[in-house]
Parts: C-alpha cells; structure tokens; sequence
C-alpha cells in the first residue's frame, strides 16, 4: 500500500511494518509476521524491485510481532538488521517480562488472534545476529534514517525518523487502535513494559519534521509529531475519567 512518495505500508491496521523506496535503495522498518514475507515481495514487484535493493531492516523494538521475515531476510539475503541495543536480547532470545494485558474485548483479541495465526505468528524465528544501534544515531541506509530512543514499551524501543518519506516510524510507542480492544485512535499500546516511561517518552518526538506517525497497529495517522503527546494523554485521560 503506497501511502506517499517513498513511503508504503505492508499488513493492515492489525499488524503493519513499512518500506521506504529511495533512488539509493530501500530500507524496511520492522518486518511484521513471518506471512508478512509475501506481502513484502508483492510490494516489491509492483515497485520493479526485488529483495536485493534493500539494504536494511531496521527494527522499532524486539517483540515478535515485529520480527516476522527479519531473519529470513538476514540469513538468506544478507540484509543487515538493525535494533537498539538495549533490545538486541529480546530480538536473539525472545526474553521479556510479563506485563499485565490490560483491558480487553473478545471479538477484537480474537480478531488479532486470528490474524497473526494466519500471518503465521507462531513460527517467528529470532534474529541470529543484529547490529546494536542507539539514540541519536543516523544510519548509513537509504533515507539516512534517525533515530530517537523512546523507552518505555520495551527498554530499546526507539521512533524511526526519515525525512524523505516525512515519516517518524513509533513502533508500539503508541497505537492508532487498540488490538485487545478495537478501540480507535492514538492511545498507549496494550503489551508495555513501562507504561508511565512509555508516555513520557513521547515527547521525545516532539520538534521532528514529519507529516506521517506510523504505528506498528492501527491505521497510519497523519499528524505532526509535536500533537503526538498531548493527543495520547488525553485518550490516557478519557479511559480514567
């Protein structure tokens, strides 16, 4: 799905990862679901491109949803993946706490359920070798993609900013709709480590220029980063009053 220039969307509102298409090459932010393998070759396609124009993948953070082909595309294809250093465990291992699931509606989490079986979630392979990046860091990829350290979901979750695609990249920093829930609209994401450090983080992004916040759920919202903040608190706010 093209959403701008540059810019394209694989999955749906449930689960979605996203390719930035530059004259360089192409970088990938965050794989999805291993089934999301095909949806990224029929991009591919219909764009004239192939799997060996991408030059990185480039990781949110490091829970299984959004690993899907990351070692796929590593191990047979030679693609670097790239992910904070204070998730790279998580990517190798699959290791995190347990973190209370938070409010939750039957036909949404089935929906989701269902989904991510179809996309085959239950077979995501971990990444056998990732390079450790930090915040701040702008990387050598098409797109010259930054990245800014948004703590909270998981210790190494970070927002993805590429100026090309007018694009910040937030990963579960926050979602567009809630999957547990199907409640539309920015809010905190269900699965979170830290949910106080999580909203805070948000601010971080403030000041960024981009037109597009782009979720790993929920439909891609186009905003400027500096309402991000004050639009999720004050959902933080509605769901307490």
């Amino acid at each position: 799905m093209r959403l701008a220039p540059h810019l394209h969307r694989l999955g749906n509102d449930l689960v979605a990862c996203y390719l930035v298409d530059t004259d360089q090459g192409i970088t990938l932010i965050d794989a999805g679901l291993p089934g999301h393998w095909q949806d990224l070759l029929r991009e591919l396609r219909s764009l004239d491109k192939s799997v060996d124009d991408i030059r990185g993948l480039v990781l949110t953070h490091g829970d299984s949803d959004h690993l899907g082909f990351a070692e796929h595309l590593r191990s047979a294809h030679g693609v670097p993946v790239f992910v904070h250093a204070a998730d790279a465990d998580r990517t190798r291992t699959g290791e995190k706490p347990k973190v209370a699931v938070g409010p939750m509606r039957p036909g949404p989490a089935l929906r989701f359920l269902g989904y991510s079986l179809r996309k085959k979630g239950l077979r995501t392979r971990y990444v056998g070798e990732v390079t450790e990046i930090g915040d701040g860091d702008v990387l050598d990829l098409p797109g010259s993609p930054r990245i800014v350290g948004m703590p909270g979901h998981s210790p190494g979750s970070v927002a993805v900013h590429v100026p090309v695609a007018g694009a910040v990249f937030v990963g579960d920093a926050l979602t567009t709709r809630h999957v547990l829930t199907g409640r539309p609209g920015p809010q905190p994401a269900p699965f979170t480590d830290d949910p106080a450090e999580a909203l805070a983080s948000l601010d971080r992004i403030a000041g960024l220029p981009a037109s597009w916040v782009l979720p790993g759920h929920g439909a891609p919202w186009r905003t400027s980063p500096d309402r991000v903040s004050a639009a999720v608190r004050s959902a933080v706010a509605d769901t307490r009053a």
